[in-house]
């Protein structure tokens, strides 16, 4: 029995399906940065402290996709809230919490972390950017847990809450379509220029060196900013973007090509939406231009297994990793663990939403420590040139595969090719691929 239900238990509160109030927020807790004693070697926070801030940008003159109709097409200032966490200054006390909501929109939690709210920025450089792009739908703080990791190891960290695709304001699905690598490109360029907004955090960005990480339709966003333009087919969805608008992002359109940004690096695609519907064919996927790391539950039926598999196959135009959770679904890596506010029914909610969080067979935080690990080696290696890390990217297919031989003193024979990073046992039910450019 977890701490939680036996607090509920002694309280005498385990018959009711709701606990709410003063009760559930003293007995409450969910912490976005733990790494448990198993997690692999570059899962581990980095030295630095961390701080985090909220910054309001609004994108100017977009076109409203949400109120489209067939008498016109209504334009307006597209507002988007970014959480943003960085190296601090040295000597930062570490420790802050996130006001937010659940998936159900309504239901309030608070999440732990170890940022302090409003720090000085570290005074000795400047660091890669990364822009976080959640699922549809979802918010800035469902990955936090990569954020304030990726910080504390030199990176400063841009999540993304995408107008009409949070839990708060989840709308038509055509404007989420339309709008995830647009948002991605527009955020990269207001990180690039917050002389203005934010003077000290400017000092200390690297927008030249810029990765993105999405999950599920972020993912969609990442690859297709990263080059991945989409097909006809996606243009024509009766249920997707109206009037044909998708088309700024037709593979091969002067829209398309315009969208490529030199400064981005790196793409990691956590769960990416859309080869099951053709949101892709094979030559838009072809045009995918960075580096890109997948990473992907093997029974997926949210995105479709088979069908990511496809885009890790059909990306012929760069290298790229395939990153399974065997028997994970949709959930795999990107979720924080589930806000215990999502274990019952919230009030007014009309269903518990503990599975968006949650998969049925892997331990979420497991899984996170684990992304965090690929993450750190993979963006070390594109966005920091540390090339030390690409023998973390370098392993036998299957990690059950790997073979265990350590001399006496711990040191590695010639024969052990067991994951690098992992401890003897702890790679098990986890699966690596690598293919080049040019290799299907």
């Amino acid at each position: 029995m977890t701490p939680f239900k036996t607090a509920v238990m002694s309280l005498g509160l385990l018959a009711s399906p709701v606990i709410s109030g003063p009760v559930l927020a003293q007995m409450t807790h969910n912490p976005i940065d733990q790494t448990r004693p198993d997690a692999p070697a570059l899962a581990a926070f980095g030295d630095h402290a961390i701080g985090v801030r909220t910054l309001t940008f609004s994108h100017a003159d977009q076109i409203d996709i949400v109120n489209v109709t067939e008498d016109g097409t209504p334009r307006y200032d597209r507002a988007l809230t970014v959480e943003v966490w960085y190296p601090a200054a040295q000597g930062t006390a570490p420790g802050t919490s996130y006001d937010t909501v659940i998936r159900d929109g309504m239901t309030a939690t608070t999440l732990s972390g170890r940022a302090t709210r409003d720090a000085g920025p570290a005074a000795d450089g400047r660091y890669p950017l990364v822009i976080i792009s959640h699922g549809y739908p979802g918010n800035r703080y469902l990955m936090a847990h990569l954020g304030e990791n990726l910080a504390s190891k030199g990176y400063v960290v841009a999540s993304i809450d995408h107008t009409d695709s949070t839990y708060s304001d989840q709308a038509a699905f055509g404007s989420t379509l339309m709008n995830r690598p647009l948002d991605q490109q527009f955020v990269l360029n207001q990180m690039a220029k917050l002389d203005n907004m934010a003077p000290d955090l400017a000092t200390i960005i690297d927008a030249d060196n810029t990765g993105v990480i999405g999950y599920s339709m972020g993912g969609y966003g990442a690859l297709i900013f990263g080059g991945a333009g989409v097909s006809q087919t996606a243009v024509d969805l009766p249920w997707g973007t109206p009037q044909g608008l998708l088309a700024s992002n037709l593979a091969g359109s002067e829209s398309h090509e315009a969208l490529m940004d030199d400064r981005l690096k790196a793409v990691i695609a956590i769960g990416p939406w859309g080869r099951q519907h053709d949101i892709w064919d094979e030559a838009g996927l072809a045009g995918l231009r960075k580096p890109t790391m997948i990473m992907a539950g093997s029974i997926d039926d949210v995105s479709d297994y088979p069908a990511m598999r496809q885009i890790f196959e059909q990306a012929s135009g760069t290298t790229r990793h395939l990153l399974t959770f065997e028997n994970a679904n949709h959930n795999a890596a990107a979720p924080m663990p589930a806000p215990q506010e999502s274990w019952q029914l919230g009030e007014g909610a009309e269903t518990i939403v503990f599975d968006h969080y949650a998969d049925a067979v892997w331990d979420t935080l497991r899984m996170n420590n684990i992304a965090q690990h690929f993450v750190t080696a993979f963006l070390d290696l594109h966005l920091k040139g540390d090339t030390d890390k690409a023998a973390y990217l370098d392993l036998v297919q299957v990690a059950a595969d790997g073979v265990v031989a350590l001399n006496e003193d711990g040191t590695e024979m010639p024969e052990h090719s067991y994951w690098r990073g992992f401890e003897t046992r702890t790679a098990v039910g986890l699966r690596f691929e690598t293919l080049g450019a040019d290799e299907q």
